[in-house]
């Protein structure tokens, strides 16, 4: 809902820690080119990157986290575990891979990427998160693409909440359902393909390019602030230098009560561009 109030820069997790509401995603950025992209990205103002095992490019994301000029307690760097890694004792391992690729001592987040039910190992690597926790080797550990009947067996197991379930959400696809189940539990909502995914459909679309060209914004920065005034913690991910600074120029404006009604009925029941978490068991 907009505000007379300025929106703070970070959120609160249920761990005592927090996350900066906007981060800069590295999906399908190559592993030679992301230095020099997060590195741009990081000197415009990022402070929060979100790299996985499964996008390749760990040790470029941590030359650019190194050789930034920002130190390193200021920045929140996040990466996600192979399908193929998940395990108790593989966990671990998989883990320090991450580190040793990124050159970096901690994470500040680390999450579980799907929960691939197929091959039922999502608890006992929740298990292995908690004890990297404890251990300090992760600041904080969530998932991503997890139901609330995943949920539902890692509390009951562990009796820990995930601080954050990182999932597909954007206009058209929104998943009122399960962010009012994290909201419930005190779950922060990571959105990922924040934009509308491959294609920019989305910012093609006449109600998003109204409010844009009436607030002198691009589509991309509406939807981004979009995000933000739903509480949600939004991840776009671009290669092009002006997008980069464009979409971290989002705090300056305001969305009214009427630009997101329009925004909130974009919703479509199809509006899904990736796989289902109960459907997706690649191992990779």
């Amino acid at each position: 809902m907009p505000s007379s109030m300025p929106l703070s820069q970070t959120i609160a997790l249920n761990d005592g820690h927090h996350i900066p509401r906007l981060g800069f995603g590295v999906w399908r950025l190559p592993d030679e080119d992301a230095p020099g992209v997060v590195g741009a990205a990081i000197r415009a103002g990022y402070r929060h990157i979100d790299t996985a095992q499964g996008y390749d490019n760990e040790e470029g994301v941590g030359r650019a986290v190194r050789e930034a000029e920002v130190p390193r307690g200021e920045l929140f760097i996040t990466s996600k575990e192979r399908t193929r890694d998940q395990g108790y004792d593989s966990t671990f391992r998989s883990l320090e891979g991450s580190l040793k690729r990124l050159g970096l001592d901690y994470l500040d987040l680390f999450l579980i990427h799907w929960p691939v039910p197929e091959h039922d190992r999502y608890a006992e690597t929740w298990r292995a998160l908690v004890e990297l926790r404890a251990q300090g080797r992760v600041r904080s550990i969530g998932v991503s693409n997890f139901l609330p009947s995943h949920f539902d067996r890692l509390i009951g197991e562990t009796g820990v909440v995930p601080a954050v379930n990182q999932v597909e959400l954007h206009p058209r696809y929104q998943q009122r359902d399960i962010r009012d189940w994290h909201a419930a539990h005190s779950i922060v909502t990571e959105s990922y393909s924040p934009l509308g995914g491959e294609g920019a459909a989305l910012l093609r679309e006449p109600v998003v390019t109204d409010i844009a060209t009436r607030l002198s914004k691009t589509p991309a920065q509406v939807v981004i602030r979009w995000h933000l005034q739903q509480d949600l913690v939004v991840l776009p991910k671009t290669a092009n230098p002006t997008r980069v600074t464009e979409n971290l120029d989002v705090w300056s404006f305001t969305l009214s009560t009427e630009d997101i009604a329009r925004i909130d009925a974009l919703d479509r029941p199809d509006g899904k561009t990736l796989p289902r978490p109960e459907e997706m068991n690649t191992l990779f």
